[in-house]
């Protein structure tokens, strides 16, 4: 018998999950409010305990506050302008990356991608524990990035993240309120899980 997914959204959250899951959201309203060193800390101690592929660990991570001016500044420059407007007011700045091949062996890792992907999910539900907002881009110029932070060719920018406090929405241009106070919506289970071939 073969499968037919029908793609059908929900704000209901079918199952119980634990709390930083279901309280996690990509938010684009940040607070002024600066992040204590010990929370960054926390964030990439989350993601250092994700699993990978050999245990290689193929993250990589520069990071900037705004007491860091010059750094978020260069990691700022690299968003394109439709995520500038909401992440200038982000305290936190994370470029995260790959590095491209194992340490073990010297060979492209195809599982580097993915992994970097676990690393970030951990650091983020960390940071929803700890009472932290993140958002994660794909939308920004990675060449820019790799001239502005110095990247060597062994890695290679994936995925910006902006952290931070949760502020007031009325401060975002009227399109994104409208988005921030919208529920969220997931996929249906149904819509992606088999138990049966295509």
């Amino acid at each position: 018998m073969e499968t037919e997914l029908v793609m059908q959204k929900s704000s209901v959250v079918e199952q119980p999950l634990v709390d930083v899951i279901s309280n996690r959201k990509s938010s684009r309203a940040y607070a002024d409010t600066s992040i204590a060193p010990e929370k960054i800390q926390a964030l990439f101690e989350a993601a250092r305990w994700a699993p990978s592929s050999n245990n290689e660990q193929p993250w990589a991570y520069i990071y900037a506050t705004k007491d860091q001016p010059e750094l978020w500044g260069k990691l700022f420059d690299t968003l394109m302008d439709g995520n500038k407007i909401w992440a200038e007011r982000a305290p936190l700045l994370i470029l995260s990356m790959i590095r491209k091949n194992f340490i073990s062996n010297g060979k492209p890792n195809p599982s580097a991608k993915y992994d970097l992907g676990s690393a970030n999910g951990f650091l983020s539900l960390q940071a929803t524990h700890l009472g932290l907002n993140v958002h994660q881009m794909g939308g920004f110029d990675r060449e820019k990035a790799k001239l502005n932070l110095n990247i060597p060719d062994s890695h290679e920018a994936a995925v910006m993240l902006a952290i931070g406090y949760l502020g007031d929405a009325a401060l975002l241009p009227d399109f994104l309120q409208e988005r921030e106070v919208a529920p969220r919506s997931r996929y249906t289970q149904e819509s992606f899980v088999m138990n049966n071939t295509f």
